[in-house]
């Protein structure tokens, strides 16, 4: 997780309870293995007197800086949230990479083309025959 990253900020106030989750985060990215990920990373701890809610700040390697609320947010979606953007930055890396513009851009003939094809799909299914309990075959309108 911390290959993408080059500094996580975690601020919160230690006698809220409310802190669990960032607590948790910062514990994943103290561990062994994610330190030694990108030993580069810099982690900041800023402990806090006042009653903001816990925040968790991350800079990916590309610049992007990502504020996100340790309230609301579980450990576990943070990082799910980290990796879902590093997975992206891979992508856009990639692209860049062959020669490609970044973003992408699909034509809107491709994307109807693409639904239409999907319906045909499901009204084929909902067609198909289906044998009841006594072997009979019966087609769903």
């Amino acid at each position: 997780m911390l290959k993408y990253l080059s500094k996580v900020r975690v601020e919160f106030n230690a006698l809220d309870k409310r802190a669990s989750s960032a607590l948790e985060f910062l514990a994943q990215c103290n561990s062994r293995k994610a330190r030694s990920s990108n030993p580069n990373c810099e982690v900041v701890v800023k402990r806090r007197t006042d009653n903001a809610p816990p925040v968790v700040a991350v800079t990916f390697t590309n610049g992007r800086e990502e504020v996100m609320d340790g309230t609301s947010m579980a450990a576990n979606q943070i990082r799910t949230k980290i990796l879902e953007q590093a997975e992206l930055m891979e992508t856009e890396k990639m692209f860049r990479d062959a020669g490609y513009d970044w973003p992408v851009i699909i034509p809107m003939e491709e994307v109807e083309a693409s639904r239409r094809e999907m319906a045909m799909k499901a009204e084929k299914k909902a067609e198909k025959k289906i044998v009841s309990k006594t072997g009979t075959e019966t087609k769903l309108s």
